[in-house]
């Protein structure tokens, strides 16, 4: 309960000073959020480096869009997953540079092989483009499940959310990729056989 208290005192006063002092306001979310904000992007992008870099980026944008931010869940809610899609904007983008640095020179003849690589290679893009289609929560809770590989319990400490909440937003991730995914699986199937 004196957590709870805490949490409410503490989004009181960031509601109070964002309307009277954006620098102390900035100043407090920094000094409240930044380390627990670096944990969520280092557990994603596992750089220490690159999570300091991100983590400035996030209170960037903050400071930059302090007029017209629209927060409609608490700030630290709103911060955690800036920072989650933050790091995970940035995997993404390591992904796609690290496949770019090893892609082949020249193209390889079209073999039995490489239309298997291109079914595969259209599989994966479908299965980032569904992914993308998720509603955010549904993405973030999919991706610390299956990625990050977090239980139930940890994304919703992570997230603010009870494990009830995470458990169905996981069953509705599921359902939509699988709708979406439908005819990606029968081409893959067809192609094993």
């Amino acid at each position: 309960m004196a957590t709870s208290d805490a949490a409410d005192a503490l989004e009181g006063r960031l509601t109070q000073l964002r309307a009277t002092d954006a620098e102390a306001f900035m100043e407090v979310l920094f000094r409240e959020f930044y380390r627990p904000l670096g944990s969520v992007i280092q557990r994603v992008v596992k750089d220490k480096e690159a999570t300091e870099d991100l983590l400035q980026d996030v209170f960037l944008r903050i400071w930059h869009g302090r007029d017209t931010l629209v927060i409609t869940t608490t700030y630290r809610a709103y911060l955690y997953r800036a920072a989650l899609n933050a790091a995970l904007r940035y995997q993404e983008r390591e992904q796609r540079q690290v496949a770019w640095d090893d892609a082949p020179a020249a193209a390889e003849p079209r073999t039995d092989n490489a239309l298997h690589a291109l079914y595969q290679r259209e599989a994966e893009d479908s299965v980032e483009a569904a992914l993308d289609r998720l509603p955010p929560q549904c993405r973030a809770v999919f991706t610390m499940s299956r990625y990050e590989e977090m239980s139930y319990q940890q994304i919703a400490d992570t997230l603010e959310i009870s494990p009830k909440t995470v458990e169905n937003q996981m069953g509705k991730a599921l359902r939509i990729l699988r709708q979406q995914l439908s005819s990606v699986l029968k081409n893959l199937y067809s192609l094993l056989l």
